[in-house]
């Protein structure tokens, strides 16, 4: 690629770029996205430098990228996070579940931006970026991280299932039936052919029915206003609390949300050769963003204090997980009209199999951003989901039905999805940072200080949970010397990942000049 054309991404040539996009894979094609609807005064605007006066109309144009992303702070991970927090801690670390909520909302704006301003979403940058082995142990990581959320999703699900069935399919029943969903393939293609607002339109019900199941559990509970109001303002950490507190800002960043919400926020035409449209999809991102993650914690303030109300002291809190909280919510509540189990299950297989799908979503853009794959829509989704659920069978397969198990699996789980964090989160950094890449959107140095604060915590904790597992769960000499090994090698990629973020813009700088030499 010549050198000019990374000096001022917003200046593109619509002509060459359409050239470029018949060769490389984006993340959708000009059919397929969203028309902007620009009024008289707006068209008259030439050079388009003036962002254009705040429109009720285009911020509901705007908004759905930002709830498909706020998906991931809704799957069955987080809400098992939130009952146990609830359970051990009470209301105490609400305060808390708030604080990493706006530091997820930070990382993923910062991921809209590059989005939005470069026309290219996470996965196409770091294959363009970053050398082509060093692209390709992202992938890897990145697909690691992918599969281990939704083997946890999967089972959610099956969860569900089997609470809806009153027990008439085992555990390992809801598995295979979930893995198996090819229909949430299909319907998931189905829709995206009649156009991506459809899509956006079934996450919106699968979101509204997680909040009215939950809202309905918080109602029944009937817990504190006046304890509620003081956990969330109030901050309060304890020694017996740690860990919860932990869960709930390391469980906040999924690495392949950051990948997904970078492609979403394309599904908008923008026009990227004028300054003052870009800064005006941005300043809507922001705002639909905002307000679908305000909804997210609200949900899982819910969770938390429906669990902190009906477990927090007593015996139970420290063996309740997501296997069992059902049982446990008939027990401590009772049925009803509407029994509070089944409004528990009806929310948590909405969790499910809504993450499943944003799943196959941030699966097909980090494939085909990676490795530049040009395939058909069906093609590439059956690629991914097929990436997930031969894992996923060999989990209902080889592991047992007890709680023990699956708890003991979930932990693994997290672990494998806490050291591919800094894979998604220091490529993203140093984008948004550099110039080159972002022209004159590029983060300021306050809020590239902030950002750099908020990875390097959710690294450090993220980091503490690593240490604290492995120090209960390694023994024996070889396997020592097998996770040594491990930590050994990841430690070096990520100081290459940070020292080739520094050095990026004159090695691009070189790379250029190469490329456009040969």
């Amino acid at each position: 690629m010549p050198p000019q054309e990374h000096h001022q991404p917003l200046l593109l040539d619509t002509n060459d770029s359409s050239d470029h996009d018949e060769l490389e894979e984006t993340a959708y094609d000009s059919d397929d996205k969203v028309h902007i609807v620009i009024n008289d005064a707006e068209a008259s605007d030439d050079d388009g430098s003036k962002t254009p006066p705040f429109s009720w109309k285009k911020l509901w144009l705007f908004t759905g990228p930002g709830f498909l992303m706020s998906i991931a702070f809704l799957d069955p991970g987080n809400l098992e996070g939130d009952l146990q927090a609830g359970a051990i801690a009470g209301n105490s670390l609400l305060w808390l579940l708030m604080w990493a909520t706006a530091m997820g909302l930070l990382v993923q704006l910062l991921s809209a931006r590059l989005g939005v301003a470069t026309g290219r979403h996470l996965a196409e940058l770091c294959r363009e970026e970053y050398p082509r082995w060093a692209g390709y142990v992202l992938w890897v990581m990145a697909e690691l991280a992918l599969i281990g959320a939704d083997i946890q999703e999967v089972i959610g699900s099956a969860i569900a299932i089997k609470i809806l069935s009153n027990g008439a399919l085992p555990l390992w029943a809801g598995v295979v039936i979930t893995a198996l969903d090819w229909y949430v393939l299909f319907i998931f293609l189905l829709l995206e052919n009649y156009g991506v607002r459809k899509l956006e339109a079934v996450f919106a019900v699968l979101i509204a029915t997680m909040a009215l199941s939950f809202a309905w559990m918080f109602g029944e509970a009937k817990p504190s206003g006046t304890e509620l109001l003081l956990g969330i303002l109030i901050p309060k950490l304890s020694s017996r609390t740690i860990k919860q507190a932990v869960g709930v800002v390391g469980c906040i960043i999924m690495p392949h949300n950051v990948f997904l919400h970078s492609a979403l926020v394309q599904s908008r035409d923008i026009d990227h050769s004028k300054k003052g449209r870009v800064q005006e999809a941005l300043n809507y991102y922001s705002i639909e963003s905002t307000i679908a993650l305000v909804i997210s914690f609200v949900i899982n303030l819910f969770v938390t204090t429906v669990f902190a109300k009906g477990f927090y002291g007593t015996p139970l809190a420290d063996s309740i997980g997501l296997v069992n909280a059902g049982q446990y919510l008939e027990e401590k509540y009772g049925g009803g009209v509407f029994p509070i189990l089944y409004i528990w299950a009806i929310g948590l297989l909405a969790a499910g199999q809504s993450s499943t799908i944003t799943g196959t979503y941030a699966g097909q853009f980090i494939m085909g951003g990676f490795l530049n794959l040009r395939l058909k829509k069906w093609m590439r989704a059956l690629i991914t989901r097929s990436c997930a659920i031969i894992p996923t069978m060999i989990v209902a397969l080889v592991f047992d039905t007890s709680e023990d198990t699956l708890d003991v699996l979930n932990e693994w789980l997290n672990v494998l999805q806490s050291i591919q964090i800094p894979f998604a989160l220091i490529p993203l950094l140093f984008l948004v940072s550099s110039e080159r890449i972002m022209g004159s959107f590029k983060i300021g140095n306050v809020l590239k200080m902030v950002a750099w604060l908020v990875a390097a915590l959710v690294m450090v904790i993220n980091g503490y949970l690593l240490l604290d597992f492995f120090s209960n769960e390694v023994n024996g000499v070889l396997f020592g010397s097998v996770v040594c090994a491990f930590t050994a090698g990841y430690a070096a990629f990520i100081v290459y990942l940070v020292f080739q973020g520094i050095t990026l813009p004159r090695w691009c700088k070189s790379k250029s000049v190469t490329d456009a030499l040969n």
